[in-house]
Parts: C-alpha cells; structure tokens; sequence
C-alpha cells in the first residue's frame, strides 16, 4: 500500500502542473487587469505597479516566477486585499469552508446511506418510489433555489433560524447552510447507495451468507454494506473537496466570509493571485482526497489488491 500512495503521489505532480498552468494563462487571459477600475490610473503610475507585482515581465516569465515562489510555499501577494498575502486569505476562508462543508458531508453520508440502504431492502416499495423521487427532486433543485427557500420557511416565516451570517459561532447559525450544502448530496448518495446495494444483495457471497443462516443484520452490516458502499467512497473523492471548500453560492446567499467568496471576488477583480492560489488549493484537496478513496478501497473490500 505504501509503495502504491507513493506512486499516486508522484503521478500527480503532473496533473497539478497542468491545473496551474491553464489557470495561470487562462485567467491573464480574460479582459481587464487588476488594477483597472472605473477611474483610470495614470500612466507612470499604473506602470510602477506593474512593475512592482512583476506583470510587466513576459508570461513565460511571470510563470517561471509563479513556479519557483510556489515551490517555497508562497502563493504571492493579493492585488485587491492591500497589506494581506493570499495565503492569508486562504487561511482565514477555509477554516469557514471546512466546517460548513465538513458538518453538510457528514449529514450527507449519515441520511444518504440510511436512506439508500433502506430503499434497496424495500426495493419496488412505496417507500422505495418515495426515496427515489426525493432524490429525483434534491438533485433537481438548484441550492440557489433551495437556500431562499430555507430562508423564507425557517427565518422569515416561523423564526427558528438565523436568516445569514455567522454570528457570534452559534450553532444555529449553521443550520440553514449546512442543510442548504447537504440536500444535493444526500440525493447523490442516497442513489449510489440503493443501486449498489441491490446489486451487491444478489451476490453469490451474499447467498452463501444467507445459506449459512447468518442473522440479516449480521448479513447486511457486515457482509454487504462494505461492497456497497465502494461507489458512494469514489464519489466522495471529489465531492467532499468541492464542497468543503466552499459553495460560492451558499456562502453569497448566507453572507459566509468563506473560501467561495475570495474566489468569486478575485476574479471579478482580476487578482490573478487569488485566484490562482484558490485554484492550486482546491486542486491539491481534489488529488489529496481521491487518493485518500483508493487507498480506503482495501479496507472496505478484500477483493482490492495493490
């Protein structure tokens, strides 16, 4: 397994100087620049802050530079935020991020797997058509629609909740948020885990299981729930990154000051570090938590060899 984690480390440095290299060019890319604005600097001076930040250098250049000062850990200063580096951004935005993200993937794969777990036992059932057609509509219903939704329900009309913001940590602040984050993963999962439950309850090693006369709880929870869950953990992988690092609209909505509003704010204002520090952080977390998957294969089915 070692010598399998290693491997998949090396192998993703490529995929990373890839990601930094499409988003580096793509975002000098689009029109406009950091410092414009709708009153224009003068010449001299816009040139001496080009100067300053190195962007009136080439752009094989200003990559070369970006790739050495990333290799020492600095992601640069931000052009927006005066006096702040964006690794302090990120540092002040992702601990936000990580627990509203962490608290939605947690409901989600508590409420998921129950919920697609019993759906696959009563397969054909009203309660099965119930689960699924929930699902259906969890997956249909864009947050940005839901979150107000929430909103309207919880704050404005009955008064439970917090409307936005955080407060001062009170864990009613998070409720909404989190609900909001973690409905359209609760869909996802809640099917992957019916689909391969049923699949897996019509395995020959769950026949012999049976024939055996094991309990049916003894059956499910440890002979067939493992198999199962093999799709929900690939899709895990990325999803909890995503969603970990910040749902740029649910953080907008709520007024969240997580990792998803640097983002947003950066590229309306063409801070090209920001962005590009965001973007590198995000993928990192992306490798990170698919390898993290591959490596948790082996625990959950026997069959996986490295």
């Amino acid at each position: 397994m070692l010598s399998y984690a290693l491997k998949r480390f090396i192998g993703a440095w490529p995929t990373l100087l890839i990601l930094i290299a499409l988003a580096f060019f793509m975002i000098r890319a689009a029109p406009g620049g950091p410092f414009d604005a709708e009153r224009s600097l003068p010449a001299e001076v816009e040139a001496n802050l080009r100067a300053a930040y190195h962007l009136d250098e080439p752009l094989i250049q200003q990559f070369g530079r970006y790739l050495i000062n990333l290799l020492q850990g600095d992601f640069g200063p931000s052009f927006q935020y005066k006096d702040y580096t964006v690794t302090e951004l990120i540092m002040t935005g992702f601990p936000v991020s990580l627990k509203l993200g962490g608290l939605a993937m947690l409901l989600a794969i508590m409420v998921g797997v129950t919920v697609g777990a019993i759906a696959a036992l009563r397969q054909n059932s009203w309660l099965d058509h119930a689960v699924m057609s929930a699902s259906m509509t969890g997956i249909s219903i864009p947050n940005f629609v839901m979150a107000p939704l929430l909103i309207l329900l919880f704050a404005i009309y009955l008064g439970w909740l917090p409307a936005g913001g955080l407060g001062n940590g009170s864990p009613a602040n998070l409720v909404l948020p989190v609900i909001s984050l973690a409905l359209p993963q609760i869909a996802y999962i809640s099917r992957l885990t019916r689909g391969s439950m049923i699949e897996v309850l019509r395995s020959n090693f769950v026949r012999t299981a049976r024939a055996k006369g094991l309990p049916e709880r003894v059956v499910l929870l440890r002979h067939a729930m493992k198999p199962a869950l093999l799709p929900v953990i690939s899709y895990l992988g990325p999803a909890t990154a995503a969603v970990i690092t910040g749902s740029v609209v649910i953080e907008q909505i709520f007024g969240v000051p997580g990792l998803g509003r640097y983002f947003v704010q950066g590229a309306l204002n063409r801070d090209y570090t920001l962005v590009m520090g965001v973007v590198v952080f995000y993928g990192v977390l992306i490798i990170v938590f698919n390898l993290l998957v591959d490596l948790l294969y082996a625990l959950l089915d026997p069959r996986v060899k490295y």
